[in-house]
């Protein structure tokens, strides 16, 4: 989209809102979007993304909110849609940045609180409760509510009356006619919104790709049903740990076969002890097994469900099929469960981590061969009752890789809306709304934020260009003392390598690569000389000699 348009209006008016699209557009996760009008930012969701295989080291992607940094002041809320990592889990990064209140329905604040304690955050977060029937004034937005059905109870669409007209920020959504929670989509509601006049609507667009109707969660319980009823021993069920109401179906189904039922893995015990405490899942009625029990039960009366449906590496699955998980130790005749799609980029730790339970000789149950997950995601007829619903005059689709979001703009144009009335954009691009045209402004800084560690922002595109380099190549580390007054050496030169040659079957071309440097610090005097040239010469060398180019550091001290 051009964004050098030049306006016939005054975008600048009290009546402009600004949608500031700064994560979910394009792409999988961190969603983040941001509404401005006059002194006023209202910001919809704050979530991370998994780590791309490329990505070495890094442990969650965030969004950059540099623009809202920049205007804080103005943040007057932050507003959760429902609890799944990709919504909220970037609030413990960002919220001390923005330092703004935050609205959520009672499981979704119930979950981010648990985060939140475990970065010492808690106490300084002001988290307020909302309801589908919740009301907020902040200041030109007049924000209401409406109940969607999602794969995690709670979920709400956020409704915003400003001064451009009726906006709908519908999240992650379907139409399940027999959801786990019992609790459908409001769909007199959003039908009242559309009677009303939807200026805006912002839609899922993340099962794009997919024909029919998202299948209800009533399905899977039966399929659940046959796998853990004909099961000949113990039952390990892997999830997300925010997905109560998948947590609950294990549960029914496996009180139903007489099978108790345990729950491991950091994450999932502290959400279900939280849910429990909240009336959100209904525990077992002689309670959760503890780890004694998960292991000495007969194993055709046991039920376990834990984390590490997307391989993470520090998860409950993924350490048991390494065999370093203590406390579970799977083998022959153990049925294991994955209720969960892969997240695009996981697929490589996924299929690792199958290989290891396949190994250990369990019975393995997966998405690429069973019904045993449902997505919480509306395909192409959920998109379209929302779009009849609704019946918006402009629609931007969001959350989705970019050809979703264009196949998403495909089907609302078959449902009657003008293509110049659908935006398709990307992370950053800002779209200005009035009373009586929608136009694109500018692109606003925007990206990834790499989480490692403790540190956040501190790992760019150039520190992972060297770990990449260090990963595939190695390096070559070359010590040099020199006398400070004669420029003779005095020390070394030693070459240390790591990655790049075994030491002890490389004797000859480290010694070769020794000739390098003497030839090196004959030429040149000055240390910035030596260092600059044993980098080129060095590359070289090692090029010719094999095919691959270490990093090069060279360490030169005068003495």
């Amino acid at each position: 989209m051009n964004s050098s348009f030049t306006f016939p209006f005054d975008i600048s008016s009290s009546d402009t809102v600004r949608v500031i699209p700064l994560g979910g557009l394009g792409e999988f996760g961190k969603n983040m979007m941001a509404f401005e009008c006059d002194d006023a930012i209202i910001v919809i969701d704050a979530g991370v993304m998994f780590p791309e295989e490329d990505m070495l080291g890094v442990d969650l992607v965030i969004p950059n909110v540099a623009y809202l940094r920049d205007r804080a002041y103005k943040v007057k809320a932050i507003i959760l849609t429902h609890g799944h990592e990709d919504h909220i889990g970037a609030l413990p990064y960002i919220l001390p940045q923005l330092n703004a209140p935050v609205y959520g329905t009672r499981l979704t604040l119930g979950l981010l609180q648990n985060k939140l304690r475990e970065h010492r955050l808690l106490d300084e977060a002001d988290l307020r409760l909302i309801d589908a029937d919740s009301r907020l004034d902040l200041g030109p937005f007049q924000v209401e509510f409406v109940h969607l059905c999602h794969s995690i109870p709670d979920a709400v669409g956020v409704v915003m009356r400003t001064p451009a007209g009726l906006i709908l920020h519908m999240t992650d959504y379907k139409f399940d006619a027999h959801p786990a929670d019992g609790r459908l989509t409001d769909e007199a509601r959003l039908k009242a919104l559309g009677d009303e006049g939807v200026r805006l609507l912002l839609s899922d667009s993340t099962n794009s790709e997919t024909p029919g109707y998202t299948p209800s969660e009533q399905e899977l319980e039966r399929v659940l049903d046959n796998l853990i009823g004909r099961a000949p021993g113990r039952v390990l069920l892997a999830t997300f740990a925010s997905n109560i109401s998948r947590i609950q179906q294990v549960i029914d189904v496996a009180e139903r076969h007489g099978r108790k039922v345990g729950v491991t893995g950091r994450s999932m015990i502290n959400n279900t002890r939280m849910a429990v405490e909240l009336g959100y899942l209904r525990a077992p009625s002689d309670g959760f097994l503890t780890v004694e029990q998960m292991n000495y039960l007969p194993p055709e009366r046991v039920v376990i469900i834990c984390t590490g449906s997307q391989g993470e590496p520090t998860s409950a699955l993924v350490r048991m099929s390494q065999g370093r998980f203590r406390q579970v130790r799977l083998g022959k005749g153990d049925t294991v469960i994955i209720s969960a799609a892969p997240i695009p980029g996981n697929e490589k730790m996924i299929h690792r981590t199958l290989d290891n339970l396949f190994r250990l000789g369990a019975d393995i149950y997966y998405d690429e061969l069973f019904d045993v997950h449902v997505s919480g995601h509306g395909s192409q007829e959920d998109q379209k009752r929302m779009l009849e619903l609704t019946r918006p005059q402009h629609l931007i689709p969001i959350h989705g890789e970019y050809r979703q979001l264009v196949l998403h703009a495909r089907l609302a144009r078959e449902m009657g809306i003008p293509e110049q009335n659908i935006s398709v954009i990307e992370n950053g691009q800002v779209i200005e709304v009035g009373p009586d045209w929608i136009m694109p402004a500018e692109v606003v800084e925007n990206g990834r934020v790499f989480v490692d560690g403790l540190g956040v922002g501190d790992v760019g595109a150039v520190v992972l260009r060297d770990r990449r380099h260090l990963a595939n190549d190695g390096f070559l580390l070359v010590m040099i003392g020199l006398d400070e007054e004669t420029g003779d050496v005095i020390v070394g030169p030693e070459i240390i390598s790591r990655g790049f040659v075994y030491m002890a079957e490389a004797e000859m071309l480290i010694e070769e690569a020794k000739e390098v440097v003497w030839d090196v610090l004959d030429r040149y005097e000055s240390v910035d000389e030596v260092i600059n040239h044993l980098h080129r010469s060095l590359a070289d060398y090692c090029f010719r000699s094999t095919g691959r180019r270490p990093m090069i550091l060279p360490f030169v001290v005068e003495l």
